[in-house]
């Protein structure tokens, strides 16, 4: 409760003044490190979960240090751990930790890397993976694999025009007046609505 709500000081007291912890206490305190900004305390917690004995490592641990990884930028370390967590743990990658692997690579403009590991995966990516890489074009100008993430959102969720006004932005930077115009015209045949609270695209900083 306390580390979701941003009270890490009083979260991390409470933790290590715990007589036993058990996986969902450690996963609950990397993620609230990780999610609060404390990437590097995430990952040190990780590394100590991982030495303790009689604490098994699951699918959320592995989700809350990539998110860690992901923030910072630590593209071999996030790397290692997924890595790890097949090779080591057993654990199959869900979409959550494919997001995260796609938002660590894209974040570190390595854009062509996070497509073909999307291109990889074995199961449908999801709108997180998608918005992933389509937020990393935006944030790098690339238009042409942004062009490739907005159409799958687009047939993920057809009536959210946030897509399009990203599309329509990335255009107008490149100076492309014509797909701007496109873009706005195709949002008012559609009549499509921004949902502010339902995206998964990260507002640029």
């Amino acid at each position: 409760m306390y580390a979701k709500c941003g009270f890490i000081s009083e979260a991390n007291m409470l933790f290590y003044m715990m007589p036993e912890r058990n996986t969902a206490t450690w996963n609950s305190m990397i993620f609230g490190y990780a999610n609060h900004g404390y990437c590097d305390e995430a990952i040190e917690l990780f590394d100590q979960m991982e030495k303790s004995e009689g604490n098994k490592l699951d699918h959320l641990t592995f989700t809350a240090v990539l998110t860690a990884c992901s923030h910072v930028g630590m593209i071999e370390h996030g790397q290692s751990l997924f890595l790890l967590m097949q090779q080591k743990y057993k654990i199959v990658p869900r979409l959550e930790h494919y997001a995260c692997m796609v938002d660590l690579l894209g974040k570190a403009g390595n854009l062509n890397e996070a497509y073909d590991l999307i291109k990889k995966m074995p199961i449908k990516p999801d709108l997180f993976v998608w918005g992933a890489l389509l937020g990393a074009c935006r944030n790098h100008g690339d238009i042409g694999l942004a062009e490739v993430a907005a159409k799958h959102l687009a047939e993920l969720e057809p009536e959210n025009g946030k897509n399009n006004m990203l599309m329509s932005s990335l255009y107008a930077d490149a100076g492309s007046w014509e797909n701007v115009s496109r873009s706005k015209k195709m949002m008012k045949r559609k009549r499509l609505k921004n949902f502010p609270g339902c995206s998964w695209i990260e507002e640029a900083s």
